[in-house]
């Protein structure tokens, strides 16, 4: 066994100043490397030493006598720590919470209001309208870094189609809920993915893989069933709520068809979804007032009771307002967070826990067949998610 090779104090002291220079360089990587790399050549430094062999250091590079080296600070990168892992899933769990909170929230005071105030265009526009009162703190504060959009008039004209679906998309939605039950609104709507693959096909000659378009049977048997057996049902509910899908299905197509390139300044998803709500409230208050403006006296002073004073029913108002907008935003901040498998997964359970809560909340009876119809159709629902996402 040979004997163990130790370097001398001199190319201790040369390795020590050559590691010092390569540190001060600022590269930490190459630091680190070249730590390694002498350390191993420091016997071969020193059986070069007066043979004339070796890998010797250089004489200029050598200390002079009685030089001391300069210390050598090694920067150490620690690994990721544990808790950022842990911090995003919470930060993703709390995102899933306000989504799902806000989306029960507003079902719930949307209907109490309609309830008490049968006026649908009013309270779809003032809906619209308070969720300003979130919009314009934001873009004045500039919190989180968020600007206002600018736009210019040709902007608006491209957008003006897309904001046109919106409008329609949401008046339509408040209708179907004033004239039935939250749990059958969201059980029809459960089948938008039909009227979307339906405008793809036709307006987009985009077309998917047979996989797909077999998810849309469950779909379609299943709202078919539930809607058979609804207690709650009327047709002034449930066409309005096809209606909406039709809506939101050709806002999806005149977003893919016109918005091929950026639009304006700052225009980010969040602000996009503020410019169309806009843009829809600017719309849709002068046809509310137009056609409802004669009942709005009659229709509050009805909804006040013993129970339900004018404080409680604005509360319900803006609380629905601003949860509405609320829930839109809080969905963009999962979509940023997320795959979009999981995404897909997420809004399908969310429409359950709606219609769960409102069945609870409203005390709404469902038959037998209504509740396996719907469970049917939200399957498919989430066969159709994941098999867009699968086979694409």
């Amino acid at each position: 066994q040979l004997p163990p090779l130790r370097p001398s104090r001199d190319a201790q002291v040369e390795v020590a100043w050559f590691v010092s220079a390569v540190t001060r360089s600022g590269s930490m990587r190459v630091s680190l490397v070249a730590l390694l790399l002498l350390c191993a050549a420091a016997p071969l430094v020193h059986a070069g030493k007066g043979s004339g062999g070796g890998l010797g250091i250089p004489k200029r590079l050598r200390l002079r006598k009685g030089q001391k080296p300069a210390p050598v600070e090694v920067a150490v990168v620690a690994p990721p720590p544990r808790t950022s892992a842990v911090l995003q899933t919470a930060k993703v769990g709390i995102y899933f919470f306000m989504w799902y909170a806000f989306n029960v929230v507003y079902n719930i005071t949307n209907k109490q209001v309609l309830n008490a105030l049968p006026l649908p265009w009013i309270v779809s526009a003032a809906q619209l309208g308070l969720g300003f009162l979130y919009i314009f703190p934001v873009w004045l504060l500039r919190i989180g870094g968020r600007s206002a959009p600018k736009l210019s008039g040709a902007n608006i004209k491209t957008l003006a189609p897309i904001a046109a679906c919106h409008t329609t998309g949401h008046l339509c939605t408040v209708i179907s809920l004033s004239a039935g039950s939250v749990s059958f609104t969201h059980i029809v709507k459960a089948a938008e993915p039909l009227f979307s693959t339906v405008m793809s096909a036709v307006f987009l000659k985009s077309f998917f893989r047979l996989p797909v378009y077999l998810t849309l049977i469950p779909i379609v048997v299943g709202v078919a069933m539930a809607s058979m057996k609804e207690l709650s049902f009327t047709w002034v509910s449930f066409l309005n709520a096809m209606a909406s899908n039709t809506a939101f299905s050709m806002r999806a197509i005149f977003s893919k068809k016109q918005m091929t390139e950026p639009i304006g300044e700052n225009m980010s998803a969040p602000n996009l979804y503020a410019v169309l709500t806009i843009m829809s409230f600017c719309a849709l208050a002068p046809l509310a007032l137009l056609i409802e403006s004669s009942k709005i006296v009659s229709s509050w002073q009805d909804a006040l009771t013993a129970e339900q004073t004018p404080g409680d029913l604005t509360r319900k108002i803006l609380t629905s307002g601003l949860s509405y907008y609320l829930y839109n935003e809080v969905a963009f901040l999962v979509l940023n967070n997320v795959h979009p498998i999981t995404h897909a997964v997420g809004n399908t359970i969310k429409r359950v826990v709606i219609i769960v809560a409102s069945v609870f909340f409203f005390n709404t009876k469902m038959t037998q067949q209504s509740v396996v119809g719907s469970s049917v159709a939200i399957a498919g629902v989430l066969m159709y998610s994941l098999a867009k996402q699968i086979y694409k």
